[in-house]
């Protein structure tokens, strides 16, 4: 892939349990048109691209009768997968980033390799049960499941914080800004491993 060729990827994904399209624009200015029914993981999603200045419209229609696990973990693989697909044979980009990011009180610090690899480490520490229609348990599934699909190593730790509102979204941003540091191009036209690939 050339170094300045546009780095865009769509995923169509339907199966009994959701409906998605997305669209990907990996050198964006962060907008974000987003609709999975979920209010808050909207939210998390808008966030996402806005800090990660990746363009991004996902619409899901998932099967929220249920509960709201499938339509978040599959909402997050295409995520991953687009970005996967947007980054080609990954030559020129900057492989590793890592960010904090605060929001009031809390402190989130995430850590990126986009090795190829899949594997995710994400502690937050998370304590109530849900957070409007969101459940608790999906958000660090979200985060690990987009980097398994992504093919990346990813790691998250909540430093500080109370409100777990304020710890999901400020994890949300510091992943954001740490995508944003590993994909960034400009380190020339190789791809930046001693084994001369990235998977």
């Amino acid at each position: 892939m050339s170094l300045l060729s546009p780095r865009v990827a769509s995923v169509q994904r339907k199966t009994r349990e959701t409906d998605i399209t997305l669209d990907l624009t990996l050198d964006g200015s962060g907008q974000a048109s987003i609709a999975t029914g979920i209010g808050l993981f909207d939210h998390m999603l808008t966030a996402f691209a806005l800090h990660s200045r990746m363009d991004l419209s996902l619409t899901c229609r998932g099967d929220l009768a249920v509960d709201d696990h499938h339509t978040i973990e599959d909402c997050a693989i295409a995520i991953g997968t687009a970005l996967d697909r947007a980054l080609g044979d990954r030559a020129g980009i900057a492989r590793f980033g890592y960010a904090y990011a605060p929001l009031d009180e809390a402190l989130a610090r995430a850590v990126v390799d986009c090795s190829g690899r899949p594997f995710a480490r994400v502690e937050l520490g998370l304590r109530r049960e849900r957070l409007g229609e969101l459940s608790c348990e999906n958000v660090p599934h979200a985060l690990a499941s987009l980097a398994t699909a992504a093919r990346i190593t990813l790691h998250v730790d909540l430093l500080t914080g109370e409100n777990d509102h304020h710890r999901a979204e400020a994890a949300f941003k510091a992943v954001a800004l740490a995508l944003r540091a590993a994909v960034a191009r400009g380190a020339g036209t190789e791809v930046p491993s001693t084994k001369g690939v990235l998977s």
